[in-house]
């Protein structure tokens, strides 16, 4: 089911275009990243979406049922509030009943790693935790669409791996659209890539649909020893790089094409295959090749 769906939206300030004829639809219990250089709209992008930017044209259709969560990129709390106080705050403006929020600010708390820390006040916490706060905030109210904004971006890699896994045991009850500049966690819980520059949405797709249309003409062939590689590299027409017992060929042709052909060369000549692999391009390559408008 789609829980929301983007038609030609549009942002200006003035003579300058923010966010461009921006259309795009997400399917219910899935995770879209948002990716594209400084400056590219992900920001504006997800402001109107969470209603603290009015769109300049365009429309956001909801589903009737879905409740919202927003996390900024530079979440702001009271310093004199515990982390506790701040959510029970969090949790009635959010629409929690007052009998509830103060169990459901505790069990949030919990479940993002400052259960401990739940009465210590918010200006003593490091950038992380007041990442994880921001976190909480955004979905104490258990809602269906989370918009989040560089949710990792102050955590070391430990804590990167530890959101990024709580957020994916929010799904499937909760659809997920994270703005991130590291593409790595990325490529870990991405079932969708919208890919922005200069307010446009200029690539999007599944991740391997988005991968196999940036797939680099090479195939890597194991071997079990090193001879066994050099003397396969010998007999192919194609250019080859041998890298102790693996070769790489570079083959000018579609993947399949380029595939059933190596198969056929490996069956006829060859012996002490381990493996065979086409190459596919790193999320970070595709980010340069679209980047550089290639």
């Amino acid at each position: 089911m789609t829980i929301l769906e983007v038609r030609n939206l549009t942002k200006r300030y003035g003579e300058q275009v923010a966010v461009k004829d921006l259309s795009f639809a997400l399917e219910e219990g899935t995770a879209t990243a948002l990716i594209g250089p400084n400056g590219a709209g992900k920001t504006t992008t997800l402001s109107m979406l969470a209603g603290l930017l009015r769109a300049t044209s365009g429309s956001i259709n909801w589903h009737r049922e879905s409740g919202v969560g927003f996390l900024p990129q530079h979440p702001h709390f009271f310093p004199w509030m515990t982390a506790l106080e701040f959510m029970e705050m969090a949790a009635k403006l959010s629409g929690v009943h007052s009998k509830n929020a103060l169990s459901q600010s505790k069990k949030t708390l919990e479940f993002v790693g400052l259960g401990s820390v739940q009465n210590k006040k918010t200006g003593t916490f490091s950038g992380g935790m007041k990442q994880r706060l921001g976190l909480a905030q955004a979905i104490v109210h258990e809602p269906k669409l989370l918009l989040l904004d560089e949710p990792v971006s102050a955590l070391d890699p430990t804590g990167r791996r530890e959101i990024m896994d709580l957020l994916k045991s929010l799904q499937p009850h909760t659809t997920v659209l994270y703005s991130t500049h590291i593409l790595n966690d990325a490529e870990q819980m991405t079932d969708q890539l919208l890919f922005m520059q200069h307010g446009k949405l200029v690539e999007h797709g599944s991740l391997g649909e988005v991968k196999e249309r940036y797939a680099e003409p090479r195939i890597r062939i194991r071997f079990q020893t090193a001879r066994q590689a050099a003397v396969f590299a010998g007999q192919v027409s194609w250019p080859a790089d041998l890298d102790g017992s693996a070769v790489e060929l570079a083959i000018e042709e579609e993947g399949d094409t380029a595939m059933k052909k190596v198969l056929a060369k490996l069956a006829d000549t060859s012996e002490g295959v381990v493996g065979v692999e086409q190459k596919t391009a790193t999320l970070e390559e595709i980010f340069i090749k679209v980047a550089g408008g290639k």
